[in-house]
């Protein structure tokens, strides 16, 4: 069993064995989660790499394709504040 100690920093060290095993970097954001009788650490997940094929299709627009006129004149209302 491994120990560690709570520094007057509120700092704890996570042993290097299991920083190892998890391969736990120096940097890695951490989630600290309370389970009522003690935390869990766990490392924070990154957002998935995703391309625009991956995403677009989220949007669900029916109807004609917009041409890149239509788009930049649609763009250059809504600076103008014409989305009313």
């Amino acid at each position: 069993m491994n120990t560690t100690k709570l520094s007057s920093k509120g700092q704890v060290i996570i042993p290097k064995s299991l920083r190892v095993a998890h391969h736990w970097e120096i940097g890695l954001e951490l989630v600290v989660v309370d389970t009522g009788d003690g935390i869990l650490l766990k490392p924070k997940k990154p957002f998935v790499k995703t391309d625009i094929s991956m995403v677009a299709s989220c949007l669900k627009y029916k109807g004609r394709p917009k041409s890149l006129n239509e788009m930049t004149a649609a763009i250059g209302r809504g600076v103008k504040g014409g989305f009313e």
